[in-house]
């Protein structure tokens, strides 16, 4: 049974063995003499100290593709061309962050191992250099039958669609998007800009996203190519055919359906067989969005339904949600009904609540859904800027829940945080910049360098929630805006209080990130306390402990070495006393308030759709509390919908959950399919970030990975036909030695186990028993306790990933609040979770794939998902079960390494020739492989006319000519698969690398 002591610090010490267990009564602490570390593809002994290199930067993951430096987002283009998977990505060529809008690109033989090519489709520059067109996302099809004209029958082209977003120096388009065309004769490689482009143009700004596809019909007349993009803003999809990808006719519009929250991006639509049944078939019509997703922000939605070449006709759209039974607190149907509604004083419109409730959406506002009866509280009255509040009479809680629809913006309740922008008291220090007209920061002793000189501050714009008229603003204090490069120093002063208090907003770099823009604090020259901005306008208090600086002397220096968007930093109003400002909590929320303070809260998902939600409030019972209603953001989606509170027995379902989701998760978005894949498979990528922090996320030199490739098909199941998702089969060539954990009780603590890595796939089966929560930790420091908290079982510092199962909620969670760096941005640190019903004998099971960055999870067959990005110490390597409130038991358990497969710290290498030849009248197939590494590989030559498999030495190479026994061959591939040699005991090695190389048509005969 697992029956170890709860942790309190390193379970084990390192270089113990991995062996099969007895039934024991000993904690496994006491039995265990090993542990066995799976790090980087290798196993290593535990403690063994981990080389920074090239392909093994922090975060940098080890199974996932991620370009080698810059920024990518949306996969675009997804095709199979003889042998060889084409990723082409949203990129920027020039930078860590959005911009320059471009086509990276990256070739696989397997999905699984990536090559990056050179960069696919560029910006179109004038002649001065500047873009005029940005080559957003869009789709690559194989022109099998030169429908186009740009190749040959014989040699068919390959046809990007893709959006073309023109800038304001565009001449004729500017700020219009439209579709339009390139195409490629050389497998995808290089590209030429259709001369007549764009090839359909809606006169729109937010017409995007163009998917590609051949519809059957049949027959030649009703069989055609058939593009589906999206009206972004009008939650539409926008159907058009054509016969040769030049000429486009509409067909159809499909939407508004299911979740209509932020915009509507990145469709797909393509038919699977339901249970592999070809007889028996429905449509998929993708839809991602952003935000408004089941794991909020950005995420990705599905139609299931019929297509019949002309219009989309969805089976899945859901109806909201009937509103519970119970005892109603709050309904607005005409009247506040005592409620208190406290308006910004002043406010010629009486804002943002009204003098009575709104009807719907007002005046500014896009369309509001989803609230009951006539009236909602509505906090959009004179539009975001104004704020107050809306509070209940007292009621008494009667009921174990308290339901509720909610929408609006996303923008937590920050415990402890001030409703106002009240400074801290104490000595304010340089005036709070507030000086006389004529008079620069250099009167007040500060010094600029490079772009940032001090007779250029303090600034009289940029930002939000300064104090007074002036501020320090690296965007105004320079001549190059967010390029402006330097920094600004105060002079000397003594700190003789505890904390050192400011309001910083602005920009934000980690770290890790090779541009520093921080505000630092300076102690004879050193740099003793440091912080970055929050990638936002809004400035916000931000604190320094001091006291153990007392008596000396320091300076205040503000470095921006930050180029390109949020490339600046804003401070204002230093404050040096006895206590620490206190935050501004910039909420919009619905709040359960018990003797004065918060005990429930709960905000929107940046929609404008009000959806169910409820609190389980059975600890409340017999209490009495209020309900407010907060609106205290000025700025983007700073208003809160909220309607028909009612105290009832069960929760209420929301009516987002019974939506089709691609995931659960915070980390899937963008999400489409490959074209062209052999035997009809249907295979899909989604880039593993969320545009509520992508632009932070702690990576350098690159931003951004792909999830994992996942093939899609459909089942039939008790809620109606779904999709099930499962990682590609090709991800199991990089499987190493599988390791068996003993089943057993799993009693309530959080046992470490025997096996630790980075990159592992978990398969996990656990009876949930009497516990309460239950299920595993990854990623996880020595001494991490899941019941621990900040501060407890293994220190402030002490991190884990969790993911287990809630028997009261009956969901499903990864929670990454304490998963390592979680504090670049305020969105990120965060509990994801989905409605999981049991197996038939009480069960859940999952399956885990862990790599540097990320977990993904799969459970319920397949048919739910969660994926999310994760960023740990590189040392944070362990392994754990848990059970809180009762005891669990583990059913079964096998943790297997995964080993490397992109940016190969050692990437075997062969020079591979491949070629058609006629031989005697026949054609005969040559491949030559040279082994350019300095150890033995085992090679594999195979075409579709043969295979051999050699051992090459260093520098050595391998021959073999196949005989086709034809006259003449199509255009094919070879493959050839290098693996490297391995004394016994010497470690697993790299993964096997893979090439497809492909040889041209030849006809002996002619």
């Amino acid at each position: 049974m697992i029956d170890t002591e709860p942790s309190q610090g390193p379970a084990r010490p390192p270089g113990a063995q991995v062996r099969k267990k007895r039934k024991r009564s000993a904690p496994i602490a006491a039995v265990l003499a090993m542990v066995v570390t799976l790090v980087a593809g290798q196993v290593v002994p535990a403690g063994a100290a981990d080389d920074v290199v090239t392909g093994q930067e922090d975060y940098r993951p080890g199974y996932h593709f991620s370009p080698a430096e810059n920024w990518m987002n949306d996969p675009n283009g997804l095709v199979y061309v003889v042998g060889t998977y084409h990723l082409y990505f949203q990129h920027n060529p020039s930078g860590n962050g959005w911009g320059n809008m471009s086509w990276g690109h990256a070739t696989s033989p397997d999905l699984v191992t990536w090559t990056e090519q050179p960069l696919a489709i560029g910006q179109t520059m004038n002649e001065d250099g500047v873009s005029v067109e940005d080559i957003f996302s869009g789709s690559v099809v194989v022109d099998h039958n030169n429908t186009s004209g740009f190749g040959t029958s014989a040699k068919p082209p390959l046809v990007a669609l893709y959006t073309s977003a023109y800038t304001q120096a565009h001449p004729t388009l500017a700020g219009k998007q439209a579709q339009s065309l390139a195409y490629s004769t050389d497998g995808g490689y290089t590209w030429t800009k259709y001369a007549q482009n764009p090839v359909l143009d809606r006169d729109s700004q937010n017409f995007r996203d163009p998917k590609v596809f051949w519809y059957d019909g049949g027959t030649p007349q009703t069989s055609y190519w058939v593009m589906i993009a999206v009206e972004a803003t009008d939650h539409q999809a926008v159907l058009y055919r054509s016969d040769d990808l030049r000429s486009w006719d509409y067909l159809s519009t499909f939407g508004p359906a299911n979740s209509v929250g932020g915009i509507w991006e990145c469709p797909d639509l393509f038919e699977l067989p339901i249970d592999g049944n070809p007889d028996n078939t429905r449509w998929v019509l993708v839809m991602n969005l952003n935000p408004g997703a089941i794991g909020g922000g950005s995420g990705g939605q599905y139609f299931v339904g019929d297509f019949d070449g002309v219009t989309f006709t969805s089976e899945s759209i859901v109806a909201s949600s009937e509103p519970p039974q119970g005892q109603v607190v709050g309904a607005f149907d005409g009247s506040w009904d005592g409620w208190t509604v406290r308006n910004e004083p002043g406010n010629e419109l009486s804002g943002p609540f009204g003098i009575t409730p709104p009807t719907g959406q007002v005046e500014g506002q896009s369309v509001v859904t989803g609230f009951d009866g006539t009236g909602l509280v509505n906090s959009f009255v004179g539009g975001d800027w104004p704020v107050g509040s809306v509070e209940s009479p007292p009621f008494v809680i009667d009921r174990e829940y308290l339901g509720f629809l909610v929408g609006g913006g996303k923008h937590p309740h920050v415990p402890g945080g001030q409703l106002g922008n009240e400074p801290p008291s104490g000595a304010l220090l340089w005036q709070g910049f507030e000086v006389a007209e004529a008079s620069t920061l250099a009167d007040l002793g500060w010094t600029g360098t490079g772009d940032l000189a001090a007779t250029r501050s303090p600034s009289t714009s940029g930002g939000d929630y300064v104090i007074g008229g002036k501020r320090l603003n690296t965007w105004e204090g320079g001549p190059k805006g967010d390029d402006n490069v330097g920094t600004l120093t105060s002079p000397a002063f003594e700190i003789d209080a505890d904390h050192l208090s400011m309001l910083v907003g602005g920009g934000q770099r980690s770290d890790a990130d090779s541009q520093v823009l921080q505000v630092q604090l300076l102690v004879e020259g050193e740099v003793v306390r440091h912080l970055t901005g929050p990638a936002a306008g809004a400035l916000n208090w931000r604190s320094w402990d001091v006291s153990d600086l007392r008596g000396k002397q320091a300076q205040l220096r503000i470095v921006d070495e930050a180029t390109g968007g949020w490339g600046h930093l804003t401070l204002d109003h230093v404050v040096l006393g006895n206590q620490a400002a206190t935050p501004r909590s910039d909420e919009t929320t619905v709040n359960l308030v018990v003797d004065g303070e918060v005990v429930r809260t709960a905000t929107g998902n940046d929609s404008e759709h009000l959806d169910w939600t409820s609190w389980d409030v059975a600890d409340l019972v017999g209490r009495e509390a209020t309900l407010r209603v907060v609106d205290n953001n000025r700025l983007s989606w700073g208003h809160i919908l909220a309607d028909r509170f009612t105290l009832t027995d069960e929760p209420v379902t929301p009516t987002a959950e019974q939506y089709g989701w691609l995931d659960w998760g915070r980390d899937y978005y963008a999400t489409v399919s490959f074209d062209n894949v052999p035997d009809g498979r249907r295979y899909m990528v989604g880039w593993m970030n969320n545009w509520n922090y992508a632009g932070a996320v702690p990576t350098t030199p690159w931003r951004s990975a792909m999830a994992l490739p996942r093939e899609v098909a459909l089942t039939d199941t008790e809620d109606g036909i779904v999709l099930t998702q499962r990682p590609v089969d090709q991800l199991d060539t990089l499987n190493g030695e599988a390791i068996t954990v003993p089943p057993g009780a799993i009693t309530e603590a959080t046992h470490p186990l025997d096996v630790q890595g980075d990159m592992l796939r978990l398969d996990v089966v656990i009876d949930p028993g009497t516990a309460v929560r239950s299920g595993l930790v990854v990623r996880a420091s020595d001494g991490f306790t899941v019941a621990g908290g900040a501060g407890a079982g293994g220190g402030r510092d002490s991190e884990g990933t969790v993911v287990g199962y809630d028997a009261r909620s009956k969901r499903v969670f990864v929670d990454r609040t304490r998963s390592g760096a979680v504090d670049f941005h305020d969105d990120f640190a965060s509990v994801s979770s989905m409605p999981v019903s049991r197996d038939e004998d009480g069960t859940v099971h999952m399956q885990l794939y862990v790599d540097r960055a990320s977990v993904e999870v799969f459970t319920s067959r397949g048919t739910r998902t969660i994926t999310d990005q994760i960023f740990p110490d590189r040392s944070s390597l362990g392994v754990s079960l848990f059970a809180e409130g009762g005891e669990a038991e583990l059913r079964s358990m096998t943790v297997t390494p995964i080993r490397q497969s992109v940016h190969l710290v050692n990437p075997v290498d062969l020079d591979i020739k491949a070629q058609a030849q006629c031989i005697s009248g026949r054609v005969a197939i040559s491949v030559t492989a040279r082994n350019t590494t300095a150890e033995p590989l085992e090679v594999r030559l195979a075409t579709p006319f043969g295979s051999r498999t050699a051992v090459v030495a260093p520098q050595k190479l391998v021959h073999q000519s196949f005989a086709t026994r034809k006259a003449a061959v199509t255009a094919g591939a070879a493959t050839v698969v290098g693996t490297l040699q391995r004394e016994p005991g010497a470690g697993t090695g790299p993964a096997p690398r893979t090439w497809t190389v492909p040889y041209e048509a030849l006809d002996c005969v002619t």
